[in-house]
């Protein structure tokens, strides 16, 4: 094979030289839902370009204070701070949806971006869609109210997902939206009330997204239109 077949927008961004370059240095890495893939405080071995499935970006206070900054899917990279040029994690990484990524060391990503211009320039990009993301929810998690931000983060899950059904605790969403299991369990259950979602046993489906698309405000559109 003499260029990488990916569905990465990252990689798939890579002129053919370079993807021929990478190739036999990417590895297959299953994503599995809940898995941490590094913690606060790790050293970075790999970076993470997800093909399927979504890895959370969590900041935390304490064990019993988290919250998600940024969702990354076949858009992105994970471990971005390495092309920054640091070498341990400030927060965590959490598979928020089952799929499959490939794998680079963080040596090899390294010499890739010293090689030539080709991924950092995408990189550029890349680093500030990421930063357009993790500012939004920063506004949307401070002024709008759990609703709003629950049908965000509902929408953004299923475009990375490509499906309208999906796994999700109600534990785990609250740690995503930064509030307690029963401000997201009122919400859910009121958007079951409406017929937007359907929710039983950790398994999500968005019945009617324009609907959720009006309760999302402009804060779905706008950092959909940045990724």
């Amino acid at each position: 094979m003499s260029a990488l077949t990916t569905t990465n927008q990252i990689l798939a961004a890579l002129p053919a030289k370079t993807q021929k370059r990478l190739l036999p240095k990417l590895k297959r890495f299953d994503l599995i839902f809940s898995e941490t893939v590094y913690d606060k405080g790790d050293l970075f071995s790999h970076v993470y370009f997800p093909e399927s499935g979504i890895i959370s970006l969590l900041a935390s206070v304490d064990e019993h204070s988290t919250i998600e900054v940024a969702m990354v899917g076949c858009e992105g990279m994970v471990a971005l701070p390495v092309f920054l040029g640091i070498e341990h994690s400030a927060n965590r990484a959490v598979v928020q949806g089952s799929g499959v990524a490939l794998r680079l060391t963080v040596a090899d990503m390294l010499a890739e971006c010293a090689a030539s211009d080709d991924l950092p320039r995408i990189m550029r990009l890349f680093t500030y869609s990421l930063l357009m993301q993790i500012a939004r929810s920063a506004v949307c998690n401070r002024f709008h109210p759990i609703e709003s931000r629950l049908a965000r983060w509902l929408l953004m899950t299923q475009d990375r997902m490509k499906s309208p059904d999906f796994r999700i605790t109600q534990e785990f969403l609250s740690y995503m939206l930064g509030v307690r299991r029963e401000a997201v369990n009122k919400a859910a259950t009121g958007f079951q009330r409406r017929h937007l979602i359907s929710y039983a046993r950790g398994n999500m489906s968005l019945i009617d997204r324009p609907a959720l698309e009006k309760i999302a405000c402009n804060c779905y559109g706008f950092i959909a239109g940045n990724s």
